[in-house]
């Protein structure tokens, strides 16, 4: 478990990468910036992300595009200060002294855009709690 040079490492996992955890991943980056080193990745990732999270995150002014679902690694999880499951707690084995929290998230999987966007700011809000826990306050 490592925590970099500019602040603790924190991975979110879903099952295909491609909804909460890219997500959750997407608003600790904008809240953090390079204080956090932030990942996200699935035991089994999907082709793409879901085209209706990219829809609802760029309404709130992020794209992701660009992003790629990625396979969940040991090495991801050793390396992660925090890790943040949203697909249950038996995705991943978390070691001593590392952080794990369990968000019980709606999947975002064959859900309209209303639906995802409510699932998106519950991920916000989500986020917003760790990221108040894991940032020093502004002096």
């Amino acid at each position: 478990m490592s925590e970099s040079e500019s602040g603790p490492s924190v991975l979110f996992v879903c099952a295909h990468n491609a909804g909460r955890s890219q997500i959750a991943a997407a608003f600790l980056e904008e809240l953090a910036g390079d204080r956090v080193r932030v990942r996200s990745a699935g035991p089994e990732p999907g082709e793409r992300v879901n085209p209706v999270v990219v829809q609802a995150m760029s309404e709130v002014g992020i794209d992701l595009t660009g992003h790629i679902p990625k396979q969940l690694t040991d090495a991801a999880v050793y390396e992660s200060a925090v890790v943040v499951t949203t697909s249950g707690p038996d995705a991943v084995t978390v070691t001593k002294g590392q952080r794990h929290e369990d968000w019980p998230v709606e999947d975002v999987a064959g859900k309209d855009l209303e639906a995802v966007r409510a699932i998106r700011d519950d991920i916000r809000a989500r986020v917003g709690h760790l990221a108040a826990h894991l940032l020093p306050a502004a002096e």
